[in-house]
């Protein structure tokens, strides 16, 4: 009867995840002179595994006189629920060794789900040999642990194999198919299992629009999400609302992000942790960081995420001084920083110039948090140098550092050459980028004009035989621009808009006043073979001076005008933006490829470096 009772009471502690609660039974156990009794041992490590005592459990387990399979898949559970799957996997051969015990279903799922985690399809194909050659070999809890994995680490072919052999699938196995096929860009299969879903719930829901948005297809989730709205699914949990607001800020539609918190509002689920975090998140990329610092500021409990989304999104919005005192709250706050966050941080320090804060960082991410910085960690940290003007170490430290430079960071350099007007190492740095045979169009223009400027007219007449024959084609520029519910997309060039001709008007009128002010075109970064007169006229049409001019021809007078442009803003626009900021005395916020412009009072938030 009393063994019954302490087994009732440890089960409501693991659910209720109380570990002072499950330390107290413990003790309750041992006075009783029970810690020796039947399920007791093992359903104590349960216990303390589901509340995240994992020293605890483990010295338990230690402790054991006697090891069945429970107790096994007890502690590797508990291992996985810790987040330590590597700890799982180097523990398991003492099973084998120690206790003579071979695995059965529940061992054999436990260590596929730590291979899942670690993203080891290595070891996890060794596991499945292990369950093909095991009596277990047709369970379908580990077959469909086996699909999960084999998904994730994106091998959907093997996966589907799994699937297909499952005599009685259940909802992970069918989630994990669907959720793979989607995740990796095979929407018509991730579509033609989900019509086939047995019972459709929220979670195949869920799987479908959470993949869709990972694989960068957005809009096909909105449009799944307003079905999944219509069919009348109950939100039951709110994974899929995380999924779907993230889609908004991948997509960096302001209006409709700010729709579907309202949903969130209305389904009571605004203090859910990850759920404040993806709407940060949603924001800074929707360029409103005011609403993100908002959200930010009312969260009761903050994680790691939450520290780090604004952070970068501070950060990205050249507010770098704010992003370091926000870092210094989040210390004081006893949170450990993690990857992305340092990404945030020295990006913060390249933007005004902080290269001694940059190197402490830089040193403090590996010394303090035991953290290796990665080829990110590195570009960012050379961007903060080449900004600075030190080409010479930021030069340095690209022939050093553990990686092979790829484009971006050779072309960050080549960038702070340029700006920095250092023609000789300009040069250096060119001669290798081109050898990588780039893709980016824009380091091409960067190549030419770097070549120009030191008269080398062979080679700016390679780089643009190379544009040619390598067919490299400037993806079409276009540039969005948001007014209320409604949205307008504009095309470089566009001439078919109902709105040209007033459009237009207003642009010549500016352009007008600019050149009274000073402004001279920048036409280098057309690389086109024609008079300086149609270089102009092309600069004239850039989709972000469309979208910009109908803001202020649309917009409600003194509202900020925000614009996503799908490439990066040229030089001449960048100008053009921040003599408009003064003529029209508006605040313009453009996103582009690269970052975050902010331009008021003919300033810019990046510094003119971009």
């Amino acid at each position: 009867m009393l063994i019954s009772h302490y087994l009732h009471q440890l089960q409501l502690c693991g659910r209720r995840h109380t570990p002072l609660t499950a330390k107290n039974l413990h003790a309750q156990i041992i006075k009783a002179g029970l810690e020796h009794c039947g399920p007791l041992p093992n359903t104590l490590i349960d216990g303390y595994g589901k509340c995240g005592l994992i020293q605890d459990a483990l010295h338990l387990f230690d402790e054991m006189p006697h090891r069945d399979h429970v107790s096994w898949a007890s502690i590797l559970t508990a291992h996985n629920q810790a987040n330590l799957p590597h700890l799982t996997l180097s523990m398991f051969p003492s099973m084998l060794k120690d206790d003579e015990l071979g695995p059965d279903h529940f061992v054999l799922a436990s260590l596929v789900k730590a291979c899942t985690t670690l993203g080891d399809i290595r070891k996890g194909k060794q596991v499945h040999a292990h369950f093909v050659l095991s009596p277990f070999r047709d369970d379908n809890v580990v077959k469909s642990s086996l699909v999960d994995m084999y998904a994730k680490c994106g091998l959907l072919d093997n996966a589907r194999g799994v699937f297909d052999s499952i005599s009685l699938k259940n909802s992970v196995s069918w989630t994990a198919m669907i959720s793979g096929y989607a995740r990796h860009g095979r929407k018509s299969e991730a579509s033609d299992l989900f019509q086939r879903v047995p019972v459709r719930n929220l979670f195949s829901w869920t799987a479908f629009i959470s993949g869709l948005v990972q694989s960068g297809n957005g809009v096909d989730a909105f449009y799944l999400f307003i079905e999944m709205r219509r069919e009348g699914v109950n939100i039951v949990d709110p994974l899929v609302l995380s999924s779907i607001v993230g889609a908004s800020a991948n997509l960096a539609v302001l209006e409709l992000g700010k729709q579907i918190h309202g949903l969130v509002i209305t389904l009571g689920y605004e203090s859910c942790i990850f759920i404040s975090n993806a709407l940060v998140d949603m924001y800074a990329k929707c360029s409103d960081i005011l609403a993100a610092k908002e959200i930010f500021g009312r969260m009761q409990r903050r994680d790691v995420v939450s520290w780090t989304s604004i952070i970068v999104g501070t950060a990205q919005h050249g507010q770098a001084k704010e992003a370091l005192a926000i870092y210094d709250e989040m210390i004081y706050a006893g949170v450990k920083p993690n990857e992305v966050t340092f990404v945030g941080l020295i990006y913060a320090c390249s933007h005004v110039g902080l290269v001694s804060k940059g190197r402490y960082l830089f040193k403090s991410m590996k010394e303090d948090y035991g953290i290796n910085p990665s080829l990110q960690h590195y570009t960012c940290f050379l961007d903060l140098l080449s900004r600075s003007g030190q080409l010479d170490e930021a030069e340095n430290l690209i022939n050093v550092m553990p990686f092979k430079p790829d484009e971006p960071t050779w072309a960050a350099l080549l960038s702070a050459c340029k700006h920095h007007n250092n023609i000789e190492m300009g040069i250096r740095v060119a001669d290798h980028l081109l050898s990588l045979e780039p893709e980016d169009p824009s380091t091409y223009i960067l190549l030419s004009n770097i070549y120009a400027r030191a008269e080398l007219w062979e080679k700016v007449s390679k780089v643009r035989k190379l544009m040619a024959f390598m067919e490299v084609k400037k993806q079409p520029g276009y540039s969005c621009i948001e007014l209320g519910k409604e949205s307008e997309v504009f095309y470089a060039g566009e001439t078919a808009h109902s709105m040209k001709d007033v459009i237009f008007g207003l642009l010549k009128k500016l352009d007008a006043e600019m050149r009274r002010r000073g402004y001279v075109p920048d036409i280098s970064s057309v690389l086109h073979d024609m008079e300086w007169q149609e270089k102009e006229r092309q600069l004239f049409w850039h989709s972000e001076r469309l979208a910009v001019a109908y803001g202020l021809l649309k917009a409600v007078p003194g509202t900020v005008i925000r614009v996503v442009k799908n490439l990066r803003v040229c030089g001449d626009c960048h100008t053009v933006l921040k003599f408009i900021s003064t003529i029209m005395k508006r605040e313009i916020v453009a996103r582009d490829a690269n970052r975050y412009h902010h331009f008021k009072d003919g300033e810019c938030s990046c510094n003119d470096f971009w």
